[in-house]
């Protein structure tokens, strides 16, 4: 398949080149023909940049990094999750290419789980291509994850770039170990499963001093929250970080048993959640 696809997007139109030329010459070029051999070599292909987004509506200024701008403006072509936002992002990092000449490849929900050649067309071709997410960086905790692997499968190069990863944010500010950690995406939906399931991570927290991390979506966060005061041990430390980069962020590092007296609302704000129990 690969082969077929390095055929047709690689070597035709080189080919259909030198046919143009020739034709082009009307046959007088046939004895410079090796003037245009290289044309018909192996295309080099170009580079997949992973450009990372804002956690946050008003955090673009602590979002975006000079380097991330240059990026921009020397790309012209892009695989979002949603080109809306993506377009919003890409004005608010200082893209000076008009907005009307960039090529947009939608990958949202709708359009995963069909071909990924159409994706790939412009890096076959040897044009840099954006990656870029909903929001933080693509690839983690991430659909995109998917078109960085179908990159590697077909020799493409990745170049990640810097930004805020709202894992790392969290990581970094919980106090936790940062040498040994996991992290797990969505706990059950059950409530039966996803008390068994915390109560799994917290003693795997403590046999292996490992950090463990989890999400929930947005408007479920209270109820996650209940559910790991109500499975957990008094003594085991839970970090709550939401809204991060945000000018509402929250963090906050302490027992199980001190949070039980605390009264906050989660509802609706993007949470990374973090336990860790000491042996």
């Amino acid at each position: 398949m690969y082969r077929v696809h390095y055929i047709i997007f690689c070597l035709l139109p080189r080919a259909l080149f030198v046919l143009k030329e020739l034709t082009d010459l009307k046959m007088q070029a046939l004895p410079t023909f090796h003037k245009y051999f290289f044309y018909l070599q192996p295309m080099q292909t170009g580079t997949l940049f992973l450009i990372p987004v804002p956690l946050a509506e008003d955090a673009a200024s602590r979002s975006f990094t000079p380097f991330l701008g240059d990026t921009v403006n020397q790309i012209s072509t892009y695989i979002v999750e949603n080109e809306k936002t993506a377009r919003k992002f890409l004005k608010q990092a200082g893209l000076r290419i008009p907005q009307a000449d960039l090529t947009i490849h939608d990958y949202g929900k709708h359009k995963r789980g069909s071909s990924l050649v159409p994706f790939f067309r412009e890096l076959q071709l040897g044009k840099d291509v954006g990656l870029m997410s909903e929001a933080g960086c693509p690839g983690v905790a991430d659909p995109g994850a998917e078109i960085v692997a179908e990159a590697h499968k077909r020799g493409i190069k990745v170049v990640p770039l810097v930004g805020p990863s709202a894992l790392l944010l969290a990581l970094m500010a919980s106090g936790f170990s940062g040498q040994s950690f996991t992290f797990h995406g969505y706990l059950p939906i059950d409530k039966a499963e996803r008390g068994r399931k915390i109560k799994d991570l917290e003693q795997l927290s403590q046999r292996n001093r490992q950090t463990q991390l989890f999400i929930e979506t947005p408007f479920r966060n209270n109820h996650l929250l209940d559910d790991i005061l109500k499975n957990s041990q008094p003594t085991t430390l839970l970090c709550v970080a939401c809204d991060l980069t945000a000018a509402s962020e929250y963090i906050r590092t302490m027992p199980v048993a001190q949070w039980r007296k605390e009264n906050i609302d989660l509802h609706k704000r993007p949470a990374i959640f973090l336990l860790y129990r000491q042996s």
